[in-house]
């Protein structure tokens, strides 16, 4: 198993004495670090390709509350113009809930670049804040006064045993390891 570590050595290596790490990289480096020893047992992080680590694969699996049981796959994919940009990311795991789409779009003010509350992206911003905050979608931040999926906020405002149904169906059905 290559470790964050070898790999950034690797990566450095690589370097020629005529090329420069771009400040994404070296940004990049430093958090994953940081974000490898804050991270909760019940998250994880992979890397698909261990020669790019602007692209990975968080996988959260919720400890209580509607979705707990089930494993939800997150793409991060960190942009050269990090940290001025946030990353993009997209859930990879079908799920019914309501600030998270069908087809994956994530609706997380920390994720916007311009958000209207005043939460939104910054500089100072950084990975553990993008995990925390999706972490906080399947517990604190949960928001169904301002969905992006109506359908889910309206069925939990009508009936939240159908909503409950309906969480576990697609946890059964999508969420599993």
């Amino acid at each position: 198993m290559i470790t964050l570590s070898q790999r950034l050595k690797r990566q450095q290596s690589q370097v020629t004495s005529t090329s420069r790490i771009s400040v994404r990289d070296r940004l990049l480096a430093r958090e994953l670090q940081e974000l490898a020893q804050v991270l909760p047992s019940n998250c994880t992080v992979n890397h698909e390709n261990v020669n790019d680590l602007s692209s990975f694969i968080l996988c959260i699996r919720p400890t209580e509350g509607y979705w707990q049981g089930g494993c939800f796959k997150f793409s991060v994919d960190v942009t050269e113009e990090y940290n001025m940009v946030p990353p993009i990311v997209k859930c990879l795991t079908r799920l019914w809930h309501p600030n998270i789409s069908e087809n994956g779009e994530v609706c997380l003010s920390l994720l916007r670049q311009h958000s209207v509350d005043g939460l939104g992206w910054s500089p100072t911003r950084r990975l553990n804040d993008v995990l925390w905050g999706l972490l906080a979608l399947f517990t604190d931040l949960l928001n169904f006064d301002d969905p992006l999926n109506i359908e889910a906020a309206d069925m939990y405002r009508n009936s939240k045993e159908d909503f409950h149904k309906k969480v576990i169906e697609y946890v059964t059905k999508y969420a599993v390891d």
